[in-house]
């Protein structure tokens, strides 16, 4: 959609809410609409909620309750109330906590380096693996099974070989090996998904996706370098808990960088403060300058792995593919730092953010690590009397649910905006992406539902009856536009079994029935079939595949004993011919076309301007009439 297309080209003044507006608009009606399915629904948008959106407003989360004689026995442990050290004792906060002394360097010589930067009695099976290095779906648990747990170091060292970057850089070896083998001691192996394995599979991911053929020559080595090491070193040192616990119970690490991404920020510090041990410094022989520039790059490309930054990297990128200039021969055109930074901080993330797209026993993996650390921090909250963050009860979380809304509102999005920017690079992993997502989707029907809560004890506050969700839009619209702004909606849950089926409900968004919308693309989408098939459609498109007034293909309908879960992609029934899955919600298209086309009309009374309806929109991660992501 190009840019000038938001303005009114007489008055200047904006007609249309944008695509960014209207998707906010779209995820908050389906993250309400999921959340008052059921308690397992609630759970899934709240965890999409407070964790990848940057609100102004956050939801108040109350302290920690305790008995009588917890609370006395805390004030006497807290440190608050001990009288202060006189001042030539009391020394600022700057230490860097988790940084270990490790000895690595003195053993190692150049020639007594193995061959992929580690030891191992399986070199030959560790060969034959690492031959996929290039290739998206790596099996990086074998590789570490191979490389005796050390798969950070042999991923690191046989990619900076690889590339070549050891010469291009005047890296030591043995410095090299030094530094990765400290780094990789760096990352608790205790916890079950933040650790090394982690940090691999994403540096490899990286390192796949700086290959893509659309970005062929478009970055400098030096760019190149600092996104690998940022990959490294991205999750450093990582407690197996999130932000937002450590916010909650007043961690040295979030008085440190007061409560502003935390974890990222300490990273950062550790990746770069071992450089400083013996025999680490890898970038000793950079310029003072390249030095500096490395440090911004790597920084700002490690903290846009803040989750709750994912928003605002989704609106940039889906900025930059409106507005993307091609080479002839089909390279990205980034002529400036600017838009080179912005494609490395998403590509970092994407890579982060790629479990999902991955061959789907290793993505099962994936999901079985970090849902095992999810479990152990609702454990550790259960114990502190604090409420359990969303998706860490055990109890009642659904694994399957999480899934396909994670994908649904989240990865998909990501991944087609990434896959828009390099078409058609990435249209397989996409492929690989939404095969998943049905697999899990599948799955929610056939798994077992969780067991009822445990009774809150003592010491423990019973679970919120509400979930309220805020996501706070920064527009204005000319008077007589059908949209307002979006405030605070609360929903209700609903405490309801999750084998019956919840009967069919009027949805509210801002106030307004849009029962009745659903019913007009219900008649328009059986009119548009009846004449596709009166008129001999290609046999392509099945009679049982609808197409709405936004220009997507629209799937039959689920059958009513299926679980409520309301997503973006929805996979058809067995008796029914397959049509296309994948599709938004048909409210919140209607919702946003109908809003795009008042904001028009609101204009039109400026002279100059023609009255007609604006060209329709598509709806963000939607599908085009012919199939094809868009």
């Amino acid at each position: 959609m190009p840019l000038v297309d938001f303005f009114c080209e007489t008055c200047s003044k904006p007609w249309l809410v944008g695509w960014w507006d209207q998707f906010k608009r779209m995820l908050n009606r389906e993250l309400t609409h999921l959340s008052e399915m059921s308690r397992s629904g609630n759970q899934v948008s709240e965890y999409i909620s407070t964790t990848f959106l940057d609100k102004q407003n956050e939801v108040e989360i109350p302290l920690p309750t305790m008995k009588d004689g917890e609370k006395q026995q805390a004030s006497q442990q807290r440190p608050s109330q001990q009288p202060l050290p006189p001042g030539p004792q009391f020394q600022p906060m700057s230490q860097i906590t988790g940084v270990k002394k490790l000895m690595h360097s003195s053993s190692l010589t150049d020639s007594s380096i193995p061959r992929f930067g580690v030891k191992t009695d399986q070199e030959d099976l560790l060969a034959q693996e690492l031959e996929n290095l290039n290739k998206w779906g790596l099996n990086i648990f074998r590789v570490s099974d191979y490389a005796g747990g050390r798969s950070l170091s042999c991923i690191m060292y046989t990619i900076f070989q690889e590339r070549d970057l050891l010469k291009k850089f005047r890296i030591p070896v043995d410095t090299m090996v030094t530094y990765m083998l400290t780094l990789e001691d760096h990352y608790h192996q205790d916890v079950a998904y933040h650790n090394s394995l982690h940090a691999a599979d994403v540096l490899q991911s990286t390192h796949v996706l700086l290959a893509t053929p659309a970005l062929d020559a478009v970055f400098t080595d030096q760019e190149i370098l600092a996104a690998l090491f940022a990959a490294a070193i991205h999750d450093v040192d990582h407690p197996g808990v999130s932000n937002q616990f450590l916010i909650n119970t007043n961690s040295e690490l979030a008085l440190m960088y007061n409560d502003e991404s935390v974890l990222e920020n300490h990273h950062l510090a550790v990746g770069f403060k071992l450089l400083q041990e013996d025999n680490c410094d890898i970038f000793q022989n950079l310029s003072k300058r390249q030095r500096q520039s490395l440090r911004k790059m790597v920084i700002d490309m490690v903290l846009a792995t803040d989750m709750s930054k994912h928003m605002t990297l989704l609106a940039d990128l889906k900025t930059m593919v409106e507005t993307k200039k091609v080479t002839s021969s089909g390279v990205l055109l980034l002529d400036n730092y600017s838009d080179r930074i912005q494609v490395l901080r998403n590509m970092v993330h994407c890579a982060d953010l790629s479990n999902p797209t991955k061959p789907l026993e290793l993505y099962r993996q994936w999901t079985d690590r970090i849902m095992a650390e999810f479990f152990q921090q609702g454990d550790r909250e259960r114990e502190r009397g604090m409420e359990i963050s969303p998706m860490c009860d055990k109890h009642t979380a659904s694994v399957e649910k999480s899934q396909v809304g994670f994908i649904d509102y989240i990865v998909h999005p990501l991944w087609e905006t990434w896959a828009d920017l390099v078409h058609p690079d990435a249209q397989e992993i996409l492929d690989t992406l939404e095969d998943n997502r049905d697999w899990y989707y599948s799955a929610i029907q056939q798994s077992p539902s969780p067991p009822p809560e445990e009774e809150p004890g003592p010491g423990h506050p019973p679970p919120p009856d509400k979930f309220q969700f805020e996501l706070t839009l920064e527009e204005e619209e000319e008077e007589g536009a059908a949209s307002s702004t979006l405030g605070t909606i609360e929903v209700q849950e609903l405490f309801t079994a999750q084998d019956a089926s919840p009967p069919e409900e009027v949805l509210e968004v801002d106030g307004q029935d849009v029962s009745a919308e659903v019913e007009e693309v219900e008649e328009m989408s059986l009119t548009q079939q009846a004449d596709s098939v009166a008129s001999g459609q290609d046999e392509s498109t099945s009679p049982d595949v609808s197409v709405d007034p936004v220009g997507c293909r629209s799937p039959p309908a689920p059958p009513p004993e299926s679980l409520p879960l309301l997503a973006l992609r929805t996979p058809p029934t067995p008796e029914e011919v397959p049509g296309l899955p994948g599709l938004p919600s048909m409210v919140a298209e209607v919702g946003a076309l109908k809003e795009h086309q008042a904001a028009k009309r609101a204009c039109c009374a400026c002279t100059g301007t023609s009255s007609q309806d604006p060209p329709t929109l598509p709806a963000p991660g939607g599908w085009g009439s012919a199939g094809d992501p868009i």
